[in-house]
């Protein structure tokens, strides 16, 4: 223990004694001082660690800077770890994380068992597999989501999952490209922008980095932004069924998206990972749009149709003849990005994949969506019953709900404290998302329904 810190630690009792009935009188005592500086001395308790702290000469990225306080899931789980410890005795239902909860089927784990116990024989295991992903895997995605379309089987990177893809597309697009993302949106699409430098700084007053277009979906203009008003950027995130929104595009409205980015030399970037909640007649794939092969990347997940959120799998689609301005293949470069960050995904995780897409698992999935979807009902009855305004439900998991004029992290902390449920802020999509909340409907059966009690119970 340093002088530092005996000065500022608790005196013990001995040292009371002692002080006590000691001669010396620390009161009354004169303790003489040079007189050419008078001034107040004032001790400060440090810890040793940080006397001692080592730095490197390495600078820290400084895009990393710029990002605004933790990724929104990280966040929310703070919040939630806080409320715990404020509450230990809660009985809390999160609704906020678009996370899974229902068992993956039977007919795919067992897929995934066999091919685990495969790996203990010589005539079974493998080793490192294709980057790309196995010829039976990318065969099968084809036949079950492109049937009938342009894309080739070739054209799809098995990965491990869409997230992954949004940052190893953005390492192919580099820094110097203009981003637009629709306006709320998923957070990683903007995060993974700031990190590679695309952007400039975050303007706090209007929620904001620059460099970054903001397409405004609210709605007022039915979730689609106003392309007229856009103005031309090299890379268009585009999610549908959206996440948080919930609103899925027409055909008709990415008829205009492909044409608008036709007239730019855009690439789209295309996030269908909720594509199987459709109901609607929605299009499911960017690709079931003419032309789209020419402008648009597409990237999915097994996550939200098998509860693969922690297994991990999904695919991204380039087809050969998307080109850059100078005649090159996309799909040549994002191969090499690939080969260069990525093994492959797991084995067994593409034998449970190859098990999904057999008739029993594709029943199996629209099983386990189902079951999420009738979660969906259940929440967009609640709030709308209470006289909210709410939207999204009919083709995603996530219901939009409105509060008019309240700051989205108010309501957030209102539903948190009033009824210990984790609802999304709608401003941690972006700033249209400010004076709304998602509500997810991934969540065992009985914790939706108490948690629609307790909604009705506040809002009533």
């Amino acid at each position: 223990m340093s002088a530092m810190q005996q000065l500022s630690s608790p005196i013990s009792s001995s040292s009371s004694a002692f002080l006590s009935h000691s001669s010396f009188n620390f009161r009354s005592k004169n303790v003489s001082v040079p007189a050419k500086r008078i001034g107040i001395c004032k001790c400060v308790a440090v810890p040793q660690e940080a006397q001692t702290a080592y730095t490197t000469k390495v600078s820290r990225n400084a895009n990393m800077a710029k990002l605004q306080a933790g990724y929104l899931f990280p966040e929310i789980a703070r919040r939630k770890a806080a409320h715990l410890l404020k509450y230990p005795d809660a009985q809390v239902i999160s609704l906020g994380i678009g996370d899974t909860t229902e068992p993956i089927p039977e007919v795919i784990t067992s897929a995934m068992a066999k091919r685990a116990h495969e790996l203990s024989t010589l005539e079974g295991y493998s080793g490192y597999g294709d980057e790309q992903g196995e010829k039976a895997l990318r065969a099968a995605i084809c036949s079950a989501f492109y049937s009938g379309l342009t894309v080739e089987q070739d054209d799809i990177f098995v990965s491990d999952g869409a997230k992954c893809d949004i940052s190893r597309l953005q390492v192919l697009f580099g820094a110097n490209v203009t981003m637009a993302v629709q306006d709320p949106s998923y957070p990683a699409y903007v995060d993974s922008s700031v990190i590679m430098g695309q952007t400039g700084q975050f303007q706090k007053d209007i929620q904001k980095f620059q460099r970054i277009e903001y397409m405004k979906c609210t709605p007022e203009n039915g979730f689609f932004p106003d392309l007229s008003s856009v103005p031309r950027t090299d890379i268009i995130f585009f999610c549908s069924p959206n996440n948080p929104t919930g609103a899925a595009a027409t055909r008709e409205q990415l008829t205009q998206l492909v044409k608008f980015a036709k007239n730019n030399g855009s690439i789209i970037v295309y996030d269908s990972a909720y594509a199987m909640y459709t109901s609607e007649d929605n299009p499911r794939s960017i690709y079931e749009i003419p032309g789209a092969q020419e402008v648009a990347i597409e990237t999915s997940s097994f996550s939200k149709y098998a509860g693969f959120t922690g297994v991990r799998l999904g695919w991204t689609v380039v087809p050969k003849i998307l080109l850059f301005s100078d005649g090159f293949p996309v799909a040549k470069d994002f191969n090499r990005i690939v080969c260069t960050s990525f093994n492959g995904a797991s084995n067994i995780a593409q034998a449970g994949g190859l098990a999904c897409l057999s008739p029993e698992g594709l029943k199996a999935m629209h099983d386990v969506v189902g079951f999420y979807k009738e979660n969906t009902n259940i929440i967009m009855e609640t709030f709308d019953s209470l006289g909210f305004k709410v939207y999204g439900g009919k083709n995603a998991p996530y219901v939009w709900v409105h509060f008019p004029g309240r700051n989205s992290w108010d309501v957030f902390s209102e539903i948190l404290e009033k009824t210990h449920v984790v609802t999304t802020p709608g401003s941690g999509f972006g700033p249209a998302g400010d004076g709304f909340i998602r509500v997810s409907a991934f969540g065992h059966r009985k914790n939706v329904l108490e948690a629609c009690r307790r909604f009705k119970q506040l809002y009533k």
